[in-house]
């Protein structure tokens, strides 16, 4: 197996310590955020974009240097998890906790949601002293978005009337549509790996579906990179088999963004096609638009037996495609034989997680520790995103506490 693309520099070149030079970049970014939500973003300019990578910086460096970055004295920071979570789940809690919120998890079963409160009730009785509520619900096309709407309509109304005494911000931490933290992690390791957001115009992104043994994976992730990453000249390209659709919205805005940023993005049902000369390879799996449609249906309906009968649909049509899979030979048709291999996790590895699946062992092995790597950036893009929504000057908010200079560790 070939050096890996970037590795030497995520630890060689990263960015200098200087959390003053980031401070002073976030001057002429910063406050596109503040008061508001981060829900989908593709509706949030670059501005606010760059500051999240910023701030997310600033916090690591003083992290790593030993520094406390204890913002809020108090306060509860709620997620909600409507699916199951590993590393966002304990990445949001993390990131609470660095900022100096305590983390809360609103688990339904044992909430009164199960008794029928409405989503209007639950949003403000979570939110009495609440700096931020973060969300995922992915399981339902069509409604994850919308109901973290809901949540946000409901918090503002409870602001207005008095009920609450300030509005907590609203965080996407994946949605049918979305996953703006993951992403957002995935463009810090890119910054990091090729030494600037300047140097990802012209690299070649193949975003690839992939065959994995389960079905229902959500959409969110394909769709999140495609459209942010087009946002910064890259060369973007989407394979997957036949029927294995995105949703219209981020395939449009995909080719929108790639039109005004002088990049490109591209289609095909090959995945051989897309890894020809990429710089970053995302191979990953997903259900079908028409599935993720029908599982929505019947879920709703609470048709088991009709939905059992869609999994092994689905799972059998995932089998015709099971040479979708990342091994050495496809890593090979790369630039150089060398691209960036990326992952949101968990992987569905051959031989390890699987009989088949994704990625080949030997390829994930090589790779492994950078997209350990890549997943470590969430904590700071979550502390990033409520830090920059819950204060109205975020650069004078981290010179305070840059300068400070408070140990972790009394």
């Amino acid at each position: 197996m070939p050096p890996i693309h970037g590795y030497d520099e995520v630890f060689t070149t990263m960015p200098t310590k200087d959390v003053d030079k980031r401070i002073e970049g976030l001057a002429d970014l910063a406050g596109g955020l503040y008061g508001g939500d981060f829900l989908l973003t593709w509706n949030h300019s670059l501005e606010n974009i760059r500051a999240v990578l910023l701030v997310a910086e600033a916090l690591e460096d003083m992290y790593r240097a030993g520094l406390s970055t204890r913002v809020f004295e108090g306060g509860l920071a709620v997620s909600n998890f409507r699916d199951k979570s590993t590393r966002t789940r304990f990445s949001f809690a993390s990131a609470a906790s660095l900022l100096g919120l305590t983390p809360a998890d609103l688990d339904e079963t044992k909430s009164q949601v199960s008794h029928g409160e409405t989503v209007r009730e639950t949003a403000n009785m979570i939110s009495f002293l609440t700096e931020t509520i973060g969300i995922r619900d992915d399981l339902y096309i069509h409604e994850g978005h919308e109901y973290m709407r809901a949540v946000a309509d409901a918090v503002t109304e409870g602001f207005r009337q008095g009920v609450l005494a300030q509005r907590p911000a609203v965080i996407n931490l994946q949605c049918d549509r979305d996953h703006p933290t993951q992403t957002l992690a995935d463009l810090l390791h890119l910054k990091h790996t090729f030494g600037s957001l300047e140097a990802l115009r012209g690299k070649r992104l193949a975003m690839t579906w992939a065959y994995s043994p389960s079905y229902g994976k959500p959409l969110s992730v394909p769709q999140g990179i495609i459209t942010l990453m087009a946002r910064f000249g890259m060369d973007v390209v989407l394979a997957h088999p036949p029927g294995y659709d995105l949703l219209p919205e981020p395939l449009a805005l995909a080719q929108r963004f790639a039109d005004e940023t002088g990049g490109s993005f591209t289609h095909t049902d090959s995945m051989e096609e897309a890894f020809r000369g990429a710089d970053i390879v995302y191979p990953k799996s997903w259900a079908p638009l028409s599935v993720m449609e029908r599982r929505t249906e019947l879920l709703r309906a609470g048709r088991s037996g009709e939905l059992d009968a869609l999994e092994h649909e689905c799972l059998a049509r995932n089998a015709r495609y099971r040479d979708w899979e990342c091994n050495a030979d496809m890593m090979s048709r790369s630039r150089d034989g060398r691209a960036l291999y990326m992952h949101c996790l968990p992987a569905d590895i051959t031989g390890v997680s699987c009989a088949a699946g994704e990625v080949t062992a030997d390829v994930f092995e090589h790779y492994r520790l950078t997209t350990y790597r890549q997943a470590g950036y969430k904590p700071f893009v979550i502390a990033a995103l409520i830090l920059l929504t819950r204060c109205e000057h975020c650069e004078k908010t981290l010179a305070a506490i840059s300068s400070r200079a408070t140990r972790r560790v009394l």
